[in-house]
């Protein structure tokens, strides 16, 4: 049987609130938009809180942090470096994994734009072109 959702907190508070003012089940189940049952069991405090859905996390909230103090360390190391260092500590982890996990962390895997040095030739050649305009006018650059 499927698991239903958790009641909302405007749906908690609807039941609170007319549960007070000692109003039957039936009616605050259909104020609220739940379940009979769901405000039964929300006045025993039974529905409190579930477990999570879907598959378990492959890496624990240790080796999360980790991978964050991996990346901390130096922000411009590529993905697949934090992911070899992150498996060499021991984490069973996927490439994917270890790029959704630096994402969470609100990190992006981007190589940072690098431009490359001007030489010295390239230097002189500026600034001979730049001494050369110097003393032009706004209709020569026209």
């Amino acid at each position: 049987m499927g698991k239903t959702a958790d009641l909302t907190v405007v749906q908690k508070t609807i039941i609170d609130t007319l549960h007070k003012e000692g109003k039957p089940q039936t009616f605050i189940a259909k104020e609220a938009g739940c379940s009979q049952s769901a405000v039964s069991k929300h006045g025993n405090r039974k529905l409190s809180g579930r477990k999570k859905c879907g598959r378990k996390r492959c890496s624990t909230n240790r080796e999360n942090r980790s991978l964050e103090r991996l990346v901390k360390q130096n922000r411009f190391k590529n993905l697949g470096e934090l992911h070899k260092e992150w498996t060499e500590a021991g984490v069973k982890a996927s490439r994917a994994t270890t790029h959704r996990r630096v994402k969470e962390f609100g990190y992006s895997c981007r190589i940072p734009l690098v431009k490359p040095l001007l030489n010295h030739r390239q230097r002189q050649r500026r600034l001979t072109w730049a001494k050369e305009k110097k003393k032009w006018t706004v209709a020569q650059w026209c």
